[in-house]
């Protein structure tokens, strides 16, 4: 049986990596644990929603690694950016691990985090503003809502190879029973079928949002019901990144929406 060696004394110029979440894209989002990490790099490796004025605060002299991830484009293989993390830290180089939104939430955070352990280096995680709570939040809009919602559920509309995926049936008839908000990451491309399926268990006249590039300048969203998802998405020319927000909490938007914002806060 293979076994890590983790005394990190007996390598005294070790280096660490902190996984760090960038938010949804605006700067002023960012925690101040964040920007100090950023600051303090000596290397970053950059996923490819994290905008470039966040970039911009890294030291001038840290080398910057663009590792682009994002479904549908070609991207940079897992095992490389986890080889490329590993190598760096035991060459002593601090490292951040620059993500979009929060680290541990579709972020492969946890996989990153159990391949650095494993080899013996040290890590950290600094939380981000994840994307489906900035969304709503630029349109004051809330998640919960004691009227209108008891919980959220954080869900993924892209299914890793060879999985199932989500049963949207099941989620569609457990939210309707426990009033839960819905928000899904990585849906438009399956806008569909994931419609077709909610619609198993959930009203035709559910309200929906679907925003893209959350708390960026070009932020846009429309407000539809559910029965109109992909219909709405199709028309208004919407695409990633987005999230897909289904739910009660919601339905503001609809009374007051034209069927496209633009503009945060719009």
């Amino acid at each position: 049986m293979n076994t890590v060696n983790n005394d990190l004394s007996s390598h005294p110029a070790l280096g660490q990596v902190t996984l760090v979440g960038a938010g949804p894209g605006d700067p002023e989002l960012l925690t101040i644990k964040a920007l100090k990490a950023i600051q303090a790099a000596t290397m970053l490796l950059v996923d490819d929603l994290v905008s470039e004025p966040i970039v911009a605060l890294a030291s001038p002299t840290a080398r910057v690694v663009w590792v682009g991830k994002r479904g549908g484009c070609k991207s940079t293989p897992q095992s490389f950016i986890e080889k490329l993390m590993i190598t760096a830290a035991l060459e002593g180089e601090q490292v951040v691990r620059l993500k979009g939104g929060d680290p541990f939430l579709f972020g492969r955070g946890g996989e990153e985090v159990e391949h650095l352990q494993q080899a013996g280096v040290r890590v950290s995680v600094v939380n981000g503003i994840t994307a489906g709570l900035a969304a709503v939040t630029s349109l004051n809009t809330p998640l919960t809502h004691r009227d209108y919602a008891h919980g959220v559920v954080f869900v993924t509309g892209h299914a890793k190879p060879g999985d199932t995926g989500t049963d949207w049936r099941a989620l569609a008839q457990t939210a309707r029973q426990a009033k839960l908000t819905l928000v899904i990451y990585m849906g438009v491309t399956g806008a569909a079928h994931i419609q077709s399926e909610l619609l198993q268990g959930l009203s035709a006249d559910t309200p929906v949002a679907i925003i893209q590039n959350a708390s960026l300048a070009q932020q846009r969203h429309a407000a539809c019901l559910l029965c109109d998802l992909a219909d709405t998405i199709g028309r208004e020319g919407l695409g990633s990144p987005a999230v897909i927000v289904v739910g009660d909490v919601v339905q503001g938007l609809l009374a007051v929406a034209q069927p496209l914002r633009a503009g945060v806060g719009a």
